[in-house]
């Protein structure tokens, strides 16, 4: 999570310019729009906001030309319901980090309407065509569509508005934002206006049938891919302007037609040719994430010939999850093309410990280090923000760093820096936690939350942790034992909550445990104390926990989405979406429990709720001699999943509750339960 204003006690703001050296020559046209003399004011003025007369400025070179911010899925699972104050600590963010090249994907559904209405759809083709808010993401990647909307025309007018001000800050900054580009997804009607056109119905994605996923997409050899890529581009630089670098991807997370090189060649030809077309200067950067999510289709052969479709120098590859899969490594530094490590960190958003730092701290340079190594920058691209603040902070550091840092003189410093303490039990406990549960070593693990507290109850659910429970539980007593004079400094508190909530986290784990193997066992006793403990104590605990601190708050989330409603309809739609997103993620539970949060309001009314009917569905099954049938009990919970994204409840949105007493009641009552659970 990045704090909204609480910064390290040394502040260090970097200004970096784009005319740093670049082996690609093609790219050396990429400047920032803002002069000298602009950006240093934008600086003075972030500084102002920040910290009043108290600054000045540091400057430091990077040796990475460009340091990349956000993956196309961050506007949907943190930024979708952010108003401009949010946008604005954004960005003050990114410039405090030195971060120049941003997404910038707000406000282009209203855009495509304009070019879907020009070419003759109807509004009624078009509604069925966008998703709505909380699903936009997929809906431009071409996975989705219709779920979740219509979307109305006050959202339209309301992220355009947003995205002018969001462009303008970000170039006042030296920065160059990302616009999207044509990836020939298009709406249904497409096929009734141009019914000779070269239109395929793609297969399901991600268990949606076809109500509302096999989206129709335009073969990009089609000339009508031209015209509709053409004209929406020429809207896009009419309205936003343009810093000549566009993204789109045209096969994420869905298999090719065909594996002919020569296809493939030919698919990215076409739709860089359109970006040429509208600005000659422009320059395509793509998600490498299909070449490592699909690699029975992504052969040597497949990749090279997409790549290749391209002039060299005049795509960027972002290798998207670099720090657990490095795809540079596997494609010779992207067969020549430029390409940015990426740190990808986060699924969905999802709460959760979770760090892979000595990937995190060597991989860059050994991307660097490569043999014939086109690395042209670093960047982040979490799914989801607002958790892991100190992942992000090591990333972040080390685009201006020439080698690895010593992760635990480091960690000891962000500790001091965090907390402006230097209390020996603070940086004890960071070691700690940077050398286990920050540090997991699994080859491709990927980070989502695999806890049983937040995934649907069964009895074949995973229990496994990377990390030395033991670790957790004595880097949480260091804290708590620190806690009381420091319970003023919000770092420390939103640190403690968390802490807390991973320990209760991992004795759910344990509880899970004994429920099942009391069930098994066929120990009614056993089975009654665990899954009492579990539902009547421990959960409503983590609930008053989360509930207490303003980051943990499900009310904070949708009253977010709320604001940005003019009626009540519209209001009753962005609720379902906000809710939807966070549980089912769909309307049968199609990716259920993805972009798992563990927030108070959510805890009792969906997580408990599940756990509760799990427990009480095991007891009755011993009690009556019945088997424990999975599929009944799914259609059971799934009425307790789906009576909370309706049920229309208004959530606080303040915190409630002293957080140093509910943490000393929970340290005092578990912390002796962890221990003995050890052994």
């Amino acid at each position: 999570m990045r704090f909204k204003y609480i910064y390290s006690l040394a502040l260090l703001v970097v200004v970096s310019h784009l005319s740093a050296h670049c082996e690609f020559q093609t790219l050396a046209h990429l400047k920032p729009q803002a002069n000298d003399k602009t950006q240093g004011r934008a600086v003075v003025e972030l500084l102002r906001r920040l910290l009043g007369n108290r600054s000045r400025v540091l400057r430091i070179s990077t040796q990475h030309r460009f340091r990349y911010y956000q993956n196309v899925c961050t506007q949907s699972y943190s930024t979708v319901w952010w108003d401009w104050p949010r946008w604005q600590r954004e960005i003050d963010w990114m410039a405090l980090n030195g971060i120049n090249l941003p997404l910038a994907f707000t406000g282009q559904e209203a855009l495509w309407q304009e070019v879907y209405l020009s070419l003759g759809l109807n509004q009624t083709e078009i509604d069925h065509f966008f998703t709505g808010p909380a699903f936009l993401a997929w809906n431009r990647m071409g996975n989705l569509f219709q779920w979740g909307g219509p979307l109305p025309q006050s959202w339209h007018v309301k992220q355009l508005y947003l995205q002018f001000k969001i462009l303008d800050r970000m170039r006042s900054f030296g920065m160059l934002p990302v616009l999207p580009a044509f990836s020939g997804i298009v709406p249904q009607g497409i096929a009734r206006l141009f019914p000779k056109a070269n239109v395929t119905k793609l297969a399901p994605w991600s268990h949606f049938n076809c109500s509302y996923s096999c989206a129709y997409t335009l073969d990009p050899r089609d000339p009508l891919f031209h015209s509709i890529g053409s004209l929406f581009l020429s809207q896009l630089v009419k309205q936003f302007g343009t810093d000549h670098i566009y993204n789109t991807d045209t096969f994420n997370e869905m298999t090719p037609t065909s594996s002919d090189p020569t296809y493939l060649s030919a698919v990215s030809r076409a739709v860089f040719a359109t970006m040429t077309s509208v600005d000659p200067r422009a320059i395509w950067l793509m998600q490498g994430w299909l070449f490592v999510y699909d690699t029975a289709f992504w052969k040597p052969a497949q990749i090279q010939a997409l790549l290749h479709g391209v002039p060299i120098g005049r795509m960027i590859v972002l290798d998207l999850f670099a720090e657990s899969t490095p795809a540079f490594s596997l494609t010779k530094s992207f067969y020549g093309q430029p390409f940015i490590w990426c740190m990808l960190h986060n699924f969905g958003g999802n709460s959760g410990l979770f760090g892979t730092v000595e990937s995190i701290n060597s991989g860059p340079f050994d991307a660097l280090a490569f043999p014939n190594s086109t690395l042209v920058g670093l960047g982040l691209a979490p799914e989801g923000i607002e958790q892991n603040p100190v992942v992000y902070e090591l990333m972040s550091e080390l685009a201006w760093r020439k080698e690895p840092v010593n992760l635990a003189k480091w960690v000891s410093l962000y500790a001091v820096r965090r907390y402006g303490s230097t209390h020996e039990n603070l940086t004890a406990a960071w070691r700690l936690l940077f050398a286990s549960i920050y540090n997991c070593t699994v080859p491709h693990y990927k980070n989502h939350n695999h806890s049983p507290l937040v995934h649907r109850p069964s009895l074949h659910m995973n229990t496994e942790v990377w990390y030395q429970r033991a670790d957790l539980y004595e880097a949480w007593r260091l804290l708590y034992q620190a806690a009381w004079p420091l319970m003023a400094r919000e770092t420390f508190r939103y640190d403690l909550v968390d802490v807390t909530r991973q320990v209760l986290q991992l004795l759910t784990t344990d509880y899970y445990r004994e429920i099942r193997d009391a069930f098994q066992a066929q120990k009614l006793p056993e089975l009654l104390t665990a899954g009492g403990v579990l539902v009547y104590d421990l959960l409503p605990e983590l609930e008053r926990l989360l509930s207490s601190n303003s980051h943990f708050l499900l009310g904070t989330w949708l009253d977010r989405a709320h604001s940005l409603a003019l009626d009540e309809a519209e209001a009753r739609l962005y609720d379902m979406n906000a809710r939807n997103q966070i549980t089912l993620w769909g309307p049968e539970g199609n990716i259920l429990d993805y972009a798992s949060k563990e927030w108070g309001g959510l805890m009792e009314d969906y997580y408990s709720q599940r756990w509760s009917l799990f427990v009480n569905t095991l007891v009755e099954c011993l009690e009556r001699g019945r088997p424990f049938r999975q599929d009944a009990f799914n259609q059971a919970v799934f009425q307790v999943e789906k009576g909370f994204v309706f049920n229309n409840r208004k959530y606080p949105s303040k915190p409630q509750g002293d957080t140093y007493n509910i943490v000393s009641r929970i340290f005092l009552k578990y912390y002796p339960h962890a221990l003995k659970r050890l052994k």
